[in-house]
């Protein structure tokens, strides 16, 4: 598989977590990551798992700036969305296959400050209130 913004070649890596193993694909060039639906969700909660998020994330930066990304599983065209608990993340979907995080953004995503911890309950406690 081709990653969607550099196209470089990407490599698979397994991981094992609570729920079984995980394989999602980095890239040997610019460090990004490609995880199928459901897995960096799955990846999120498990413990040392930004580990798999060894690229630089100085070059994520750079290649976050391109959202032109096709997904590598249907050659689509994947949208550039924000993380709705992260604002400052922006990553590419395919609502269909997957989700590319550039390199750092796996591990930003992993480790939700102290501050957006306490905007997510304040978020859902409000939201509470109107219904």
């Amino acid at each position: 598989m081709d990653c969607p913004k550099c196209k470089g070649e990407m490599q698979e890596h397994t991981t094992r977590t609570l729920q079984g193993e995980v394989a999602i694909d980095r890239c040997n060039d610019c460090g990004g990551l490609w995880f199928d639906n459901g897995e960096a969700e799955a990846l999120k909660d498990d413990w040392m798992s930004e580990f798999l998020d060894s690229g630089d994330p100085t070059v994520g930066k750079t290649f976050n700036e391109n959202t032109e990304a096709n997904c590598p599983r249907c050659g689509e065209k994947m949208d550039a969305i924000n993380d709705p608990d992260q604002q400052h993340i922006q990553y590419e979907v395919c609502e269909e296959h997957g989700m590319f995080m550039d390199a750092g953004e796996f591990a930003d995503f992993k480790n939700e400050t102290l501050v957006e911890s306490f905007m997510k309950v304040i978020n859902k406690a409000k939201g509470k209130l109107h219904t």
